[in-house]
């Protein structure tokens, strides 16, 4: 934290509402009074806050979050608002200009949103604005959504080229079971997946009005650690500790170094749209010498996908064993599928001498 010039955090809906569902104001006055804090010490920051459906909650004479999508966005509609009002009054008392930023899946999946994404971020905080950040509820649908925002956080501390990823929830760290029970231990340090082995990992949180638990988080921590961003994940009422620097909580030692962006919202971020099917020479290419994937390799295709689609690359057995943006149509590849690059280029033309998925464009599963 103290060589660190750039951090994101996140915190959950719990750490932030109270029971009936509305803001906290002193919870999210300790928040602010911290994110200030680092500000003051020259930090650029980038808030990624739940809560607006929680917000939502009470306004709406709604007593527990609701199942339903509908009304789960009409509740983000009502609290996005009453959330970024708070937090805008609260940070202008320190002199913090705030931005909202709304995402959606699209924007960290399709390139040119992603570009855009980066693009608006970097002059946010070039003009010293403190970006806040949520999943566009009120329009997301149920089949694109992140889920949780864990997962937005690790992908906007890349998106950024954070140098920390904060997590904050309501408990202070990962145990190696559940904390509330006598003989578990919180685990310091957290250098690679070895050091969870026989940990139990619970989920969503008591106070039922997040989306996210530990599995989530950790999955989080395992994204930004995995492309060279560390994580400390303790709870809200620590954030001033963690923010200062001192030891509290877990931290995740990052494991990986940075990588281009699409690959990671590639792995991380997308789904298949298909899939392309593989004979066992192209998986052997794929896997061991992470070549790009050509025609001659490829023995048919599923689903309906379009150029520039992130689709699954499925060997023999039915296991995907890749991801790749492809460069041509589904309805193209059973006329392409099997064929040598030059026969197709001769038959067809330059344009099909090209690869079915480019090993730039490519990452293992």
């Amino acid at each position: 934290m103290t060589q660190a010039r750039r951090v994101v955090v996140k915190v959950g809906s719990s750490s932030l509402t109270t029971a009936a569902g509305g803001i906290d104001p002193e919870r999210l006055q300790a928040l602010v009074t911290a994110l200030a804090a680092v500000r003051a010490r020259g930090v650029e920051v980038v808030l990624v806050s739940s809560g607006a459906i929680a917000a939502g909650l009470a306004p709406l004479g709604l007593k527990r979050r609701p199942k339903g999508l509908a009304a789960q966005q009409a509740a983000a509609s009502v609290g996005q608002g009453l959330l970024v009002a708070q937090y805008t009054a609260a940070l202008a008392a320190y002199g913090v200009t705030t931005g909202q930023v709304l995402l959606t899946v699209d924007d960290v999946t399709r390139r040119s949103h992603y570009r855009n994404a980066h693009q608006t971020f970097a002059k946010l905080l070039e003009l010293g604005v403190l970006p806040i950040v949520n999943e566009n509820d009120t329009v997301a649908t149920q089949e694109i959504r992140f889920g949780d925002n864990d997962r937005l956080a690790a992908l906007v501390a890349h998106l950024v080229h954070a140098d920390l990823l904060v997590l904050l929830s309501d408990v202070d760290g990962l145990y190696d079971g559940n904390p509330s029970l006598p003989g578990t231990s919180l685990l310091g340090d957290v250098r690679s997946d070895e050091d969870l082995a026989g940990v139990e990992i619970g989920s969503v949180g008591s106070a039922g009005v997040g989306t996210g638990g530990m599995v989530t988080k950790v999955e989080a921590a395992r994204i930004a650690t995995g492309a060279g961003i560390p994580v400390v994940l303790t709870s809200a009422p620590n954030a001033a500790t963690a923010l200062a620097g001192d030891p509290v909580g877990t931290l995740f030692h990052a494991t990986g170094r940075r990588r281009p962006t699409r690959l990671l919202w590639l792995r991380h971020a997308t789904e298949g749209k298909g899939a392309l099917l593989l004979d066992a020479g192209a998986v052997r290419a794929v896997l061991g010498r992470r070549a790009s994937l050509l025609a001659a390799g490829v023995t048919g295709a599923e689903g309906a996908f379009h150029a520039g689609d992130p689709v699954d690359l499925v060997g023999p057995d039915g296991v995907a064993v890749a991801r790749g943006l492809v460069n041509f149509d589904a309805e193209e590849i059973p006329r392409l599928a099997g064929r040598s690059t030059s026969e197709l280029a001769a038959e067809l033309g330059a344009e099909y001498e090209r690869e079915i998925v480019h090993r730039d464009d490519l990452v293992l599963l």
